[in-house]
């Protein structure tokens, strides 16, 4: 049975997920295994609470809490599982590098598009097909208004 002591996540400079915002648990894995499966806690749950990640930035807090919206608990924490291997050490260290990676996918800002304008062409189109939309609606006319 390994620690399930966690320790400080680092993910970039100045950017740390403290041991004290980490809760681990080991808990039955499921799937193929055998009698491994039933005997033997090796999937872990890693719990991270946002709030205490250290280093962030508002935006890139933003955008961790965007991109995370689906992975919380009832507490609002981070959870993130492994049970990839059969070991718990190591899904531990797979949970971890998972964390690692979210946070990191974070401090990232996406590429701000380039405003565009529609070409000729494509206003062209836009209003042909308006005309012919609005030339099927008015074949559309109400029963007995032929006279």
């Amino acid at each position: 049975m390994i620690s399930l002591m966690a320790e400080s996540i680092r993910v970039a400079a100045g950017v740390i997920v403290p041991a004290s915002a980490l809760s681990v648990r080991a808990v039955r894995s499921s799937g193929p295994g055998g009698q491994n499966v039933n005997k033997v806690a090796s999937k872990i749950e890693l719990r991270v609470e946002m709030g205490r990640i250290e280093g962030l930035g508002a935006d890139a807090r933003a955008r961790l809490e965007a991109g995370t919206a689906h992975r919380r608990d009832a507490e609002g924490r981070l959870l993130v599982t492994s049970q990839r291997t059969r070991d718990q050490g190591r899904n531990l260290e797979d949970a971890r590098e998972k964390v690692r990676q979210l946070v990191a996918g974070a401090l990232v800002a996406p590429p701000r598009r380039p405003r565009t304008r529609p070409t000729a062409g494509a206003r062209e189109r836009r209003l042909q097909e308006k005309k012919r939309e609005g030339a099927k609606k008015r074949l559309r006319g109400r029963a007995g208004d032929d006279g």
